[in-house]
Protein backbone atom coordinates (compact mmCIF):
# COMPACT_ATOMS: atom_id res chain seq x y z
CA UNK A 1 0.00 0.00 0.00
CA UNK A 2 1.04 3.74 -0.71
CA UNK A 3 2.49 5.59 1.71
CA UNK A 4 1.35 8.66 0.21
CA UNK A 5 -1.54 11.07 1.47
CA UNK A 6 -2.82 11.76 -2.35
CA UNK A 7 -2.68 8.88 -5.23
CA UNK A 8 -4.13 9.42 -8.35
CA UNK A 9 -3.77 7.13 -11.12
CA UNK A 10 -5.24 7.55 -14.77
CA UNK A 11 -7.74 10.31 -13.73
CA UNK A 12 -10.33 11.10 -16.48
CA UNK A 13 -13.44 13.02 -16.18
CA UNK A 14 -16.16 14.18 -18.56
CA UNK A 15 -18.67 15.95 -17.71
CA UNK A 16 -22.01 14.97 -20.23
CA UNK A 17 -22.64 16.66 -23.17
CA UNK A 18 -19.20 18.06 -23.56
CA UNK A 19 -16.88 17.81 -26.64
CA UNK A 20 -13.94 16.86 -24.67
CA UNK A 21 -13.32 15.43 -20.76
CA UNK A 22 -12.30 17.77 -18.30
CA UNK A 23 -9.33 15.33 -17.35
CA UNK A 24 -7.71 13.03 -19.22
CA UNK A 25 -4.76 10.38 -18.23
CA UNK A 26 -4.32 12.39 -14.89
CA UNK A 27 -1.49 11.26 -12.23
CA UNK A 28 -0.88 13.06 -8.55
CA UNK A 29 1.27 11.60 -5.99
CA UNK A 30 1.94 13.46 -2.76
CA UNK A 31 3.43 12.31 0.49
CA UNK A 32 2.12 13.78 3.87
CA UNK A 33 3.01 17.10 4.59
CA UNK A 34 3.55 17.86 0.47
CA UNK A 35 2.19 21.61 -0.90
CA UNK A 36 1.71 21.36 -4.31
CA UNK A 37 0.21 24.16 -6.75
CA UNK A 38 -1.84 23.31 -9.91
CA UNK A 39 -1.91 26.21 -12.66
CA UNK A 40 -3.22 27.15 -16.23
CA UNK A 41 -6.10 28.28 -17.90
CA UNK A 42 -9.56 28.84 -16.94
CA UNK A 43 -11.42 25.43 -18.30
CA UNK A 44 -7.93 23.24 -17.92
CA UNK A 45 -9.36 20.97 -15.59
CA UNK A 46 -8.16 22.67 -12.05
CA UNK A 47 -11.30 22.61 -10.19
CA UNK A 48 -12.58 19.33 -11.91
CA UNK A 49 -9.84 17.85 -10.19
CA UNK A 50 -10.65 19.24 -6.62
CA UNK A 51 -14.15 18.11 -7.07
CA UNK A 52 -12.99 14.32 -8.18
CA UNK A 53 -10.61 14.42 -5.11
CA UNK A 54 -13.64 15.35 -2.80
CA UNK A 55 -15.92 13.37 -4.63
CA UNK A 56 -18.06 16.36 -5.14
CA UNK A 57 -17.40 15.18 -8.56
CA UNK A 58 -19.71 12.99 -9.46
CA UNK A 59 -22.14 13.08 -5.99
CA UNK A 60 -22.85 16.20 -6.59
CA UNK A 61 -22.15 17.22 -10.32
CA UNK A 62 -22.94 14.12 -12.82
CA UNK A 63 -20.00 12.93 -14.72
CA UNK A 64 -18.25 10.04 -16.04
CA UNK A 65 -15.42 10.00 -13.36
CA UNK A 66 -12.39 6.70 -14.39
CA UNK A 67 -9.05 5.90 -12.91
CA UNK A 68 -8.48 5.50 -9.24
CA UNK A 69 -7.92 8.38 -6.52
CA UNK A 70 -6.81 7.43 -2.53
CA UNK A 71 -6.79 9.15 0.38
CA UNK A 72 -4.09 8.18 3.36
CA UNK A 73 -4.32 4.62 1.13
CA UNK A 74 -7.40 4.34 1.19
CA UNK A 75 -9.70 4.46 -2.10
CA UNK A 76 -12.10 6.76 -2.82
CA UNK A 77 -14.41 5.49 -5.16
CA UNK A 78 -17.69 4.72 -4.01
CA UNK A 79 -17.68 6.93 -0.68
CA UNK A 80 -20.13 9.88 -0.22
CA UNK A 81 -18.62 13.46 0.33
CA UNK A 82 -20.11 13.12 4.10
CA UNK A 83 -17.66 9.91 5.02
CA UNK A 84 -14.77 11.39 3.49
CA UNK A 85 -14.86 15.03 5.78
CA UNK A 86 -12.55 14.06 8.49
CA UNK A 87 -10.36 13.08 5.59
CA UNK A 88 -10.58 16.22 3.05
CA UNK A 89 -11.68 19.83 3.37
CA UNK A 90 -12.11 22.13 0.77
CA UNK A 91 -12.33 26.02 0.34
CA UNK A 92 -14.54 26.40 -2.60
CA UNK A 93 -13.41 29.22 -5.93
CA UNK A 94 -16.76 30.94 -5.05
CA UNK A 95 -16.25 30.91 -0.84
CA UNK A 96 -19.44 33.00 -0.38
CA UNK A 97 -21.13 30.22 -1.41
CA UNK A 98 -19.95 28.12 1.98
CA UNK A 99 -21.07 31.04 3.73
CA UNK A 100 -24.58 31.11 5.66
CA UNK A 101 -24.13 31.44 9.79
CA UNK A 102 -25.35 34.87 11.59
CA UNK A 103 -21.74 35.54 12.87
CA UNK A 104 -18.46 34.85 12.12
CA UNK A 105 -17.54 32.47 15.06
CA UNK A 106 -20.70 30.19 14.39
CA UNK A 107 -19.57 30.00 10.89
CA UNK A 108 -16.17 28.30 12.39
CA UNK A 109 -18.22 26.32 14.75
CA UNK A 110 -20.25 24.86 12.40
CA UNK A 111 -18.16 22.68 10.86
CA UNK A 112 -16.58 21.32 13.93
CA UNK A 113 -20.26 20.70 15.33
CA UNK A 114 -20.53 18.54 12.76
CA UNK A 115 -17.12 16.48 12.68
CA UNK A 116 -17.77 15.46 16.63
CA UNK A 117 -14.95 17.59 17.47
CA UNK A 118 -15.28 17.60 21.67
CA UNK A 119 -16.53 20.85 22.33
CA UNK A 120 -14.08 21.93 25.00
CA UNK A 121 -11.66 21.54 22.34
CA UNK A 122 -13.49 24.35 20.41
CA UNK A 123 -12.88 27.59 21.80
CA UNK A 124 -8.75 27.03 21.42
CA UNK A 125 -9.46 25.81 17.22
CA UNK A 126 -11.80 28.54 16.75
CA UNK A 127 -9.45 31.24 18.38
CA UNK A 128 -6.68 29.65 16.38
CA UNK A 129 -8.18 29.89 13.33
CA UNK A 130 -9.31 33.49 13.25
CA UNK A 131 -6.12 34.84 14.27
CA UNK A 132 -3.78 32.79 11.97
CA UNK A 133 -6.19 34.60 8.84
CA UNK A 134 -6.16 37.92 10.63
CA UNK A 135 -9.51 38.21 11.66
CA UNK A 136 -9.01 38.47 15.44
CA UNK A 137 -11.93 40.70 17.14
CA UNK A 138 -14.04 39.45 13.79
CA UNK A 139 -15.61 37.09 16.22
CA UNK A 140 -19.01 38.45 16.87
CA UNK A 141 -19.65 40.37 12.92
CA UNK A 142 -22.26 39.36 10.68
CA UNK A 143 -20.50 37.78 7.98
CA UNK A 144 -22.35 39.56 5.44
CA UNK A 145 -21.23 43.13 6.40
CA UNK A 146 -17.43 41.54 5.76
CA UNK A 147 -15.32 42.76 2.54
CA UNK A 148 -14.87 40.02 -0.29
CA UNK A 149 -11.47 39.15 1.18
CA UNK A 150 -12.52 39.30 4.81
CA UNK A 151 -15.17 36.46 3.82
CA UNK A 152 -12.75 34.74 2.00
CA UNK A 153 -10.29 34.54 5.04
CA UNK A 154 -13.14 33.10 6.87
CA UNK A 155 -13.80 30.68 4.49
CA UNK A 156 -10.07 29.19 4.94
CA UNK A 157 -10.93 29.39 8.92
CA UNK A 158 -13.18 27.25 8.61
CA UNK A 159 -11.02 25.16 6.74
CA UNK A 160 -8.30 25.50 9.32
CA UNK A 161 -10.02 24.86 12.33
CA UNK A 162 -11.41 21.73 10.88
CA UNK A 163 -7.53 20.50 10.61
CA UNK A 164 -8.36 17.18 7.94
CA UNK A 165 -5.11 16.17 6.99
CA UNK A 166 -5.79 16.92 3.25
CA UNK A 167 -6.69 20.43 2.21
CA UNK A 168 -7.73 21.17 -1.07
CA UNK A 169 -8.32 25.26 -1.85
CA UNK A 170 -9.62 26.47 -4.99
CA UNK A 171 -8.25 30.21 -5.40
CA UNK A 172 -8.16 30.91 -1.88
CA UNK A 173 -6.45 34.41 -2.31
CA UNK A 174 -8.32 35.79 -5.41
CA UNK A 175 -9.68 38.62 -3.21
CA UNK A 176 -7.06 39.34 -0.29
CA UNK A 177 -5.21 42.51 -0.59
CA UNK A 178 -1.37 41.47 -1.33
CA UNK A 179 0.01 41.51 2.28
CA UNK A 180 -3.28 39.45 2.97
CA UNK A 181 -2.46 37.32 0.12
CA UNK A 182 0.98 36.61 1.49
CA UNK A 183 0.18 36.08 4.93
CA UNK A 184 -2.14 33.40 3.68
CA UNK A 185 0.44 31.31 1.95
CA UNK A 186 2.56 31.61 4.74
CA UNK A 187 0.46 30.34 6.50
CA UNK A 188 -0.76 27.32 4.21
CA UNK A 189 3.10 26.63 3.71
CA UNK A 190 3.17 26.49 7.74
CA UNK A 191 0.76 23.81 7.55
CA UNK A 192 3.15 21.22 6.08
CA UNK A 193 4.82 21.08 9.30
CA UNK A 194 1.89 19.36 11.23
CA UNK A 195 1.95 16.98 8.19
CA UNK A 196 -1.25 18.45 6.45
CA UNK A 197 -0.96 17.85 2.95
CA UNK A 198 -2.17 20.94 0.56
CA UNK A 199 -3.36 20.89 -2.92
CA UNK A 200 -3.57 24.39 -3.89
CA UNK A 201 -5.24 25.77 -7.02
CA UNK A 202 -4.48 29.04 -7.92
CA UNK A 203 -3.60 31.95 -10.95
CA UNK A 204 -0.60 33.81 -9.36
CA UNK A 205 2.90 32.49 -9.60
CA UNK A 206 3.57 34.02 -5.76
CA UNK A 207 1.69 30.95 -4.83
CA UNK A 208 3.57 27.96 -6.29
CA UNK A 209 7.27 30.14 -5.44
CA UNK A 210 7.33 27.75 -1.85
CA UNK A 211 5.39 24.80 -3.00
CA UNK A 212 6.91 21.05 -3.56
CA UNK A 213 4.81 20.47 -6.57
CA UNK A 214 4.25 22.68 -9.19
CA UNK A 215 1.62 21.11 -11.62
CA UNK A 216 0.64 22.67 -14.83
CA UNK A 217 -2.35 21.59 -16.73
CA UNK A 218 -4.35 22.51 -20.43
CA UNK A 219 -7.28 20.94 -21.80
CA UNK A 220 -7.61 18.53 -19.10
CA UNK A 221 -3.72 17.43 -19.66
CA UNK A 222 -0.81 17.61 -17.76
CA UNK A 223 1.39 19.61 -19.58
CA UNK A 224 3.80 20.56 -17.18
CA UNK A 225 5.61 19.05 -13.59
CA UNK A 226 7.95 19.46 -11.56
CA UNK A 227 9.98 22.30 -8.95
CA UNK A 228 8.57 25.54 -9.18
CA UNK A 229 11.56 27.04 -10.01
CA UNK A 230 12.39 25.28 -12.85
CA UNK A 231 8.80 25.42 -14.76
CA UNK A 232 8.09 29.19 -13.91
CA UNK A 233 11.76 30.35 -16.02
CA UNK A 234 10.75 29.21 -19.01
CA UNK A 235 8.53 32.38 -19.67
CA UNK A 236 7.34 31.14 -23.55
CA UNK A 237 6.04 27.84 -21.96
CA UNK A 238 3.73 29.53 -19.01
CA UNK A 239 2.44 31.81 -21.88
CA UNK A 240 1.49 29.34 -23.53
CA UNK A 241 0.06 27.53 -20.77
CA UNK A 242 -2.04 31.28 -19.53
CA UNK A 243 0.06 31.42 -17.10
CA UNK A 244 1.92 35.33 -16.21
CA UNK A 245 5.20 34.42 -15.49
CA UNK A 246 7.16 36.03 -12.85
CA UNK A 247 8.40 39.18 -13.05
CA UNK A 248 12.22 38.50 -12.00
CA UNK A 249 11.44 35.58 -14.93
CA UNK A 250 10.61 37.74 -17.72
CA UNK A 251 13.03 40.75 -16.98
CA UNK A 252 16.14 38.17 -17.31
CA UNK A 253 14.99 36.58 -19.70
CA UNK A 254 14.74 39.46 -22.21
CA UNK A 255 18.46 40.02 -21.04
CA UNK A 256 19.20 36.42 -22.15
CA UNK A 257 20.60 35.95 -18.67
CA UNK A 258 19.57 32.07 -17.95
CA UNK A 259 18.08 30.55 -14.88
CA UNK A 260 16.34 33.13 -13.71
CA UNK A 261 15.50 33.44 -9.81
CA UNK A 262 11.93 33.89 -8.56
CA UNK A 263 13.02 36.34 -5.40
CA UNK A 264 13.84 40.32 -6.45
CA UNK A 265 16.83 40.38 -3.74
CA UNK A 266 18.31 37.29 -5.81
CA UNK A 267 17.82 38.96 -9.36
CA UNK A 268 18.73 41.99 -8.33
CA UNK A 269 22.18 40.28 -7.13
CA UNK A 270 22.12 38.80 -11.03
CA UNK A 271 21.67 41.71 -12.82
CA UNK A 272 24.36 43.83 -11.12
CA UNK A 273 26.68 41.10 -11.76
CA UNK A 274 26.03 41.24 -15.16
CA UNK A 275 26.52 45.11 -15.18
CA UNK A 276 22.96 45.25 -15.89
CA UNK A 277 22.27 49.04 -14.23
CA UNK A 278 19.08 50.24 -15.46
CA UNK A 279 19.29 54.06 -16.82
CA UNK A 280 15.94 55.51 -16.43
CA UNK A 281 14.62 58.79 -17.94
CA UNK A 282 14.15 62.16 -16.03
CA UNK A 283 9.82 62.06 -15.12
CA UNK A 284 8.41 65.15 -15.04
CA UNK A 285 5.19 65.91 -12.53
CA UNK A 286 2.15 65.31 -14.34
CA UNK A 287 0.27 68.49 -15.54
CA UNK A 288 -2.15 69.64 -13.00
CA UNK A 289 -5.77 68.88 -14.42
CA UNK A 290 -7.56 71.89 -15.25
CA UNK A 291 -11.46 70.53 -16.27
CA UNK A 292 -13.25 70.65 -13.07
CA UNK A 293 -14.53 67.46 -11.47
CA UNK A 294 -16.99 64.92 -13.38
CA UNK A 295 -17.51 63.43 -9.56
CA UNK A 296 -16.92 65.59 -6.22
CA UNK A 297 -16.61 63.10 -2.52
CA UNK A 298 -17.31 65.79 0.06
CA UNK A 299 -16.35 64.49 3.27
CA UNK A 300 -17.61 61.75 2.81
CA UNK A 301 -18.58 59.15 6.16
CA UNK A 302 -20.89 55.77 6.48
CA UNK A 303 -21.79 53.75 8.87
CA UNK A 304 -23.51 50.51 8.32
CA UNK A 305 -26.49 49.81 10.16
CA UNK A 306 -24.66 47.49 12.72
CA UNK A 307 -22.97 50.42 14.05
CA UNK A 308 -19.53 49.67 11.91
CA UNK A 309 -17.85 52.86 10.70
CA UNK A 310 -16.45 52.12 7.18
CA UNK A 311 -15.62 55.45 6.01
CA UNK A 312 -15.03 58.86 7.09
CA UNK A 313 -13.93 62.21 5.97
CA UNK A 314 -13.23 61.10 2.59
CA UNK A 315 -12.67 63.46 -0.10
CA UNK A 316 -11.67 63.59 -3.67
CA UNK A 317 -12.47 64.94 -6.81
CA UNK A 318 -12.83 63.21 -10.16
CA UNK A 319 -12.37 64.41 -13.41
CA UNK A 320 -13.66 63.64 -17.09
CA UNK A 321 -11.13 61.58 -18.82
CA UNK A 322 -9.31 59.61 -15.63
CA UNK A 323 -8.08 56.49 -15.22
CA UNK A 324 -8.08 55.87 -11.31
CA UNK A 325 -7.42 52.77 -9.18
CA UNK A 326 -8.64 52.69 -5.51
CA UNK A 327 -6.92 50.07 -3.70
CA UNK A 328 -6.57 49.13 0.35
CA UNK A 329 -6.16 46.78 2.46
CA UNK A 330 -9.16 44.08 2.61
CA UNK A 331 -12.40 46.42 5.07
CA UNK A 332 -10.57 49.35 4.11
CA UNK A 333 -13.76 50.63 2.47
CA UNK A 334 -13.20 50.31 -1.42
CA UNK A 335 -16.15 48.98 -2.42
CA UNK A 336 -18.07 50.98 0.35
CA UNK A 337 -16.75 54.45 -1.20
CA UNK A 338 -17.10 53.19 -5.15
CA UNK A 339 -20.75 52.59 -4.04
CA UNK A 340 -21.52 56.59 -3.14
CA UNK A 341 -20.45 57.28 -6.43
CA UNK A 342 -23.56 56.18 -8.08
CA UNK A 343 -26.23 56.35 -4.94
CA UNK A 344 -26.15 52.45 -3.96
CA UNK A 345 -25.35 53.70 -0.93
CA UNK A 346 -26.19 57.11 1.17
CA UNK A 347 -23.90 58.91 3.02
CA UNK A 348 -23.99 59.06 6.41
CA UNK A 349 -21.94 62.40 6.53
CA UNK A 350 -20.81 64.84 3.75
CA UNK A 351 -21.74 64.31 0.29
CA UNK A 352 -21.41 63.28 -3.32
CA UNK A 353 -21.96 65.31 -6.02
CA UNK A 354 -22.20 64.51 -9.83
CA UNK A 355 -21.35 68.03 -12.09
CA UNK A 356 -22.04 70.02 -9.03
CA UNK A 357 -25.58 68.04 -8.49
CA UNK A 358 -25.74 65.90 -5.23
CA UNK A 359 -26.26 62.52 -6.24
CA UNK A 360 -29.10 62.22 -3.45
CA UNK A 361 -31.18 64.47 -5.00
CA UNK A 362 -30.97 63.01 -8.60
CA UNK A 363 -33.10 60.10 -9.94
CA UNK A 364 -31.52 56.29 -10.26
CA UNK A 365 -32.08 56.29 -14.01
CA UNK A 366 -30.19 59.17 -14.59
CA UNK A 367 -27.62 57.82 -12.19
CA UNK A 368 -27.43 55.11 -13.93
CA UNK A 369 -27.03 56.89 -17.19
CA UNK A 370 -24.03 59.11 -15.94
CA UNK A 371 -22.02 56.54 -13.72
CA UNK A 372 -22.05 52.64 -14.71
CA UNK A 373 -21.14 49.96 -11.62
CA UNK A 374 -19.99 46.50 -12.25
CA UNK A 375 -20.30 44.21 -9.21
CA UNK A 376 -17.19 42.34 -8.09
CA UNK A 377 -18.75 39.23 -8.72
CA UNK A 378 -20.46 38.94 -12.19
CA UNK A 379 -23.13 36.57 -11.34
CA UNK A 380 -24.97 39.11 -8.54
CA UNK A 381 -25.65 41.25 -11.43
CA UNK A 382 -26.81 39.25 -14.46
CA UNK A 383 -30.27 37.36 -14.13
CA UNK A 384 -31.31 37.10 -17.94
CA UNK A 385 -31.73 34.06 -19.86
CA UNK A 386 -29.68 35.22 -22.78
CA UNK A 387 -26.61 37.46 -23.36
CA UNK A 388 -28.59 40.01 -25.62
CA UNK A 389 -31.58 40.40 -22.70
CA UNK A 390 -29.08 40.72 -20.44
CA UNK A 391 -27.60 44.31 -22.37
CA UNK A 392 -30.95 45.55 -23.78
CA UNK A 393 -32.48 45.09 -20.03
CA UNK A 394 -31.21 48.64 -19.28
CA UNK A 395 -32.02 50.61 -22.12
CA UNK A 396 -35.39 49.04 -22.33
CA UNK A 397 -35.78 50.43 -19.13
CA UNK A 398 -35.29 53.71 -20.19
CA UNK A 399 -38.05 53.76 -22.61
CA UNK A 400 -35.50 53.76 -25.83
CA UNK A 401 -37.45 52.78 -28.80
CA UNK A 402 -36.57 49.19 -30.32
CA UNK A 403 -33.87 50.05 -32.88
CA UNK A 404 -32.19 52.30 -30.44
CA UNK A 405 -31.88 49.15 -27.99
CA UNK A 406 -30.69 47.56 -31.18
CA UNK A 407 -28.12 49.96 -31.70
CA UNK A 408 -26.77 49.98 -27.95
CA UNK A 409 -26.99 46.30 -28.08
CA UNK A 410 -24.71 45.84 -30.67
CA UNK A 411 -22.58 48.77 -29.73
CA UNK A 412 -21.88 47.28 -25.99
CA UNK A 413 -21.28 43.67 -27.47
CA UNK A 414 -18.72 44.94 -30.06
CA UNK A 415 -17.14 46.79 -27.46
CA UNK A 416 -16.23 43.73 -25.65
CA UNK A 417 -16.14 41.23 -27.89
CA UNK A 418 -18.96 38.66 -27.76
CA UNK A 419 -20.87 37.73 -30.61
CA UNK A 420 -22.88 35.25 -28.83
CA UNK A 421 -26.31 36.27 -27.96
CA UNK A 422 -28.43 34.11 -27.69
CA UNK A 423 -26.23 31.66 -25.19
CA UNK A 424 -26.90 31.54 -21.30
CA UNK A 425 -25.33 33.81 -19.30
CA UNK A 426 -24.42 31.14 -16.61
CA UNK A 427 -23.07 29.13 -18.65
CA UNK A 428 -20.13 31.04 -19.73
CA UNK A 429 -17.11 31.08 -18.23
CA UNK A 430 -16.39 33.86 -15.56
CA UNK A 431 -13.61 35.83 -17.75
CA UNK A 432 -16.91 35.95 -20.46
CA UNK A 433 -19.52 36.57 -17.92
CA UNK A 434 -17.39 39.81 -16.63
CA UNK A 435 -17.12 41.03 -19.89
CA UNK A 436 -20.95 40.51 -19.95
CA UNK A 437 -21.56 42.11 -17.01
CA UNK A 438 -19.29 45.19 -18.63
CA UNK A 439 -21.48 45.12 -21.58
CA UNK A 440 -24.60 45.40 -19.74
CA UNK A 441 -23.85 48.55 -17.94
CA UNK A 442 -22.14 50.54 -21.37
CA UNK A 443 -25.52 50.01 -23.22
CA UNK A 444 -26.78 52.68 -21.01
CA UNK A 445 -23.62 54.75 -22.05
CA UNK A 446 -22.47 56.56 -18.79
CA UNK A 447 -19.83 58.83 -18.38
CA UNK A 448 -17.66 57.05 -15.78
CA UNK A 449 -17.60 52.84 -15.63
CA UNK A 450 -16.84 51.77 -12.35
CA UNK A 451 -15.50 48.56 -11.60
CA UNK A 452 -15.15 46.06 -8.18
CA UNK A 453 -12.42 44.15 -9.04
CA UNK A 454 -12.31 43.37 -12.64
CA UNK A 455 -9.82 40.69 -12.57
CA UNK A 456 -10.44 38.85 -9.53
CA UNK A 457 -10.34 35.18 -10.52
CA UNK A 458 -9.05 35.37 -14.40
CA UNK A 459 -6.66 33.81 -15.76
CA UNK A 460 -3.85 36.00 -17.47
CA UNK A 461 -5.65 35.75 -20.82
CA UNK A 462 -8.79 37.04 -19.39
CA UNK A 463 -7.13 39.63 -17.31
CA UNK A 464 -4.82 40.93 -20.28
CA UNK A 465 -8.81 40.73 -22.19
CA UNK A 466 -10.46 42.94 -19.65
CA UNK A 467 -7.97 45.35 -19.07
CA UNK A 468 -7.46 45.95 -23.19
CA UNK A 469 -11.68 46.65 -23.05
CA UNK A 470 -10.94 49.27 -20.10
CA UNK A 471 -8.04 50.89 -22.08
CA UNK A 472 -10.16 51.15 -25.11
CA UNK A 473 -12.58 52.57 -23.05
CA UNK A 474 -10.29 55.08 -21.20
CA UNK A 475 -9.11 56.08 -25.20
CA UNK A 476 -12.68 56.41 -26.34
CA UNK A 477 -13.18 59.06 -23.32
CA UNK A 478 -14.53 57.40 -21.00
CA UNK A 479 -13.82 57.72 -17.04
CA UNK A 480 -12.53 54.68 -15.27
CA UNK A 481 -12.60 53.82 -11.95
CA UNK A 482 -11.39 50.24 -10.85
CA UNK A 483 -10.95 48.89 -7.41
CA UNK A 484 -7.85 46.31 -7.31
CA UNK A 485 -5.81 44.37 -5.34
CA UNK A 486 -3.33 43.96 -8.21
CA UNK A 487 0.30 45.59 -8.23
CA UNK A 488 0.81 45.14 -11.98
CA UNK A 489 -2.87 45.86 -12.72
CA UNK A 490 -2.16 49.30 -10.97
CA UNK A 491 1.40 49.97 -12.01
CA UNK A 492 -0.02 49.42 -16.07
CA UNK A 493 -3.06 50.61 -16.29
CA UNK A 494 -3.55 53.73 -13.67
CA UNK A 495 -3.00 56.94 -13.65
CA UNK A 496 -3.77 57.70 -10.94
CA UNK A 497 -3.85 56.14 -7.29
CA UNK A 498 -6.13 56.65 -4.19
CA UNK A 499 -5.56 54.59 -1.22
CA UNK A 500 -7.43 54.30 1.59
CA UNK A 501 -6.96 53.02 5.23
CA UNK A 502 -9.00 52.20 7.66
CA UNK A 503 -12.07 54.03 6.25
CA UNK A 504 -9.94 56.82 5.28
CA UNK A 505 -7.62 59.03 2.44
CA UNK A 506 -4.47 58.10 2.59
CA UNK A 507 -2.69 58.84 -0.89
CA UNK A 508 -3.70 60.72 -3.81
CA UNK A 509 -1.39 60.60 -6.82
CA UNK A 510 0.58 59.14 -9.41
CA UNK A 511 1.38 55.07 -9.60
CA UNK A 512 5.18 55.78 -9.77
CA UNK A 513 5.40 58.05 -6.53
CA UNK A 514 3.24 55.46 -4.66
CA UNK A 515 5.04 52.87 -5.33
CA UNK A 516 8.35 54.26 -4.73
CA UNK A 517 7.04 55.42 -1.14
CA UNK A 518 8.49 52.35 0.79
CA UNK A 519 7.21 53.85 4.18
CA UNK A 520 3.66 54.19 2.66
CA UNK A 521 3.52 51.06 1.32
CA UNK A 522 4.68 49.69 4.26
CA UNK A 523 1.80 51.75 6.81
CA UNK A 524 -1.00 50.96 4.22
CA UNK A 525 0.12 46.99 4.53
CA UNK A 526 0.65 46.87 0.69
CA UNK A 527 2.77 45.63 -2.15
CA UNK A 528 4.51 46.57 -5.13
CA UNK A 529 4.88 44.82 -8.27
CA UNK A 530 7.55 42.61 -8.50
CA UNK A 531 9.26 44.04 -10.94
CA UNK A 532 9.14 47.57 -9.34
CA UNK A 533 10.90 46.07 -6.28
CA UNK A 534 13.23 44.81 -8.54
CA UNK A 535 14.11 48.56 -10.21
CA UNK A 536 14.09 49.93 -6.25
CA UNK A 537 17.01 47.17 -5.46
CA UNK A 538 18.76 48.96 -8.50
CA UNK A 539 17.64 52.72 -8.03
CA UNK A 540 15.07 53.27 -10.28
CA UNK A 541 10.93 52.95 -9.84
CA UNK A 542 9.71 51.12 -13.20
CA UNK A 543 6.01 50.26 -13.83
CA UNK A 544 6.29 47.13 -15.92
CA UNK A 545 8.86 44.88 -17.37
CA UNK A 546 9.17 46.28 -20.58
CA UNK A 547 9.97 49.61 -18.98
CA UNK A 548 12.54 48.28 -16.77
CA UNK A 549 13.92 46.47 -19.86
CA UNK A 550 14.17 49.46 -21.59
CA UNK A 551 16.02 51.31 -19.48
CA UNK A 552 19.05 48.72 -19.68
CA UNK A 553 22.08 49.35 -21.38
CA UNK A 554 21.89 49.37 -25.57
CA UNK A 555 18.05 49.29 -25.03
CA UNK A 556 15.55 51.49 -26.66
CA UNK A 557 13.09 54.04 -25.06
CA UNK A 558 10.02 52.66 -23.17
CA UNK A 559 7.12 51.17 -24.64
CA UNK A 560 4.53 53.65 -24.62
Amino acid sequence: MSDAAVAVRGLGCAYPGTARPALAGLDLELPPGALAVVMGASGAGKSTLARCLTRLVPCFVPAEVTGDVRLLGEPIHGRRVGELAGTIGMVFQDFEAQLFSTDVTQEVVFGLEHTAVPPAEMPERVARALATVGLAGFEGRDPTTLSGGEKQRLAIAGLLALRPPVMVLDEPTTDLDPVGRAEVLRTLAGLRGDGLTLVVIEHDTAAAAGADLLLVLSEGRVVGRGAPRELLADVEACAAAGIRAPDTCCVLAALGLPAPPLDVETAAERLRAAGATPKPPRFLPPPRPLRPPLIDVCGLGHRYPGGHAALAEVSLAIRPGEFLALVGRNGSGKTTLAKHLNGLLVPSEGAVRLEGHDVRGLALEELAQRVGYVFQDPDHQLFAATVEEEVAFGPRNLGLDPAEVEVRVAEALAAVGLDERDADPFLLDKGVRQRLAVAAVLALRPDVLVLDEPTTGLDFVEQQKMMALLRARHAAGQTIVIITHTPWVIAEYAERVVLLAGGRLRYDGPPRQFFADDELLAAAAFRAPDVTRLGRLLGCTPLSVAELVSWMPGRQAPCP
